[in-house]
């Protein structure tokens, strides 16, 4: 499955979607035991289930008429990697902009 991270951070722009991959990071529930949390129908919950699915932040496994989901951990590594680069990104340029500020005037002046 390719990740996509304009899907993934779609799909977490959701607070619910975001409660749902709390609870899965700490362990698999059936789709019944994430519906019990939230003030939603069962239709409503399946959808957001989908939608996280559809992201790669999640696994669905089928046992008879159970779903269960586990969480999956690629699409929370691809937001994490991206995040990381945007932070060092911003240190050097950070970086860059307290050696200007901190060079003394007289030397920024040079003919």
């Amino acid at each position: 499955m390719v990740i996509r991270l304009d899907a993934v951070f779609a799909a977490l722009a959701d607070p619910t979607r975001r409660r749902i991959v709390e609870r899965l990071s700490r362990k698999p529930l059936s789709i019944s035991d994430i519906a019990s949390e939230f003030p939603l129908s069962q239709p409503a919950i399946s959808k957001h289930i989908r939608v996280l699915e559809e992201a790669g932040l999640l696994k669905r496994t089928i046992a008879g008429r159970v779903h269960y989901c586990t969480a999956s951990p690629q699409g929370m590594q691809k937001v994490a990697s991206w995040v990381e680069r945007q932070r060092r990104e911003w240190d050097d340029a950070l970086d860059r902009l307290d050696r200007v500020l901190s060079t003394p005037s007289h030397e920024k002046r040079k003919p």
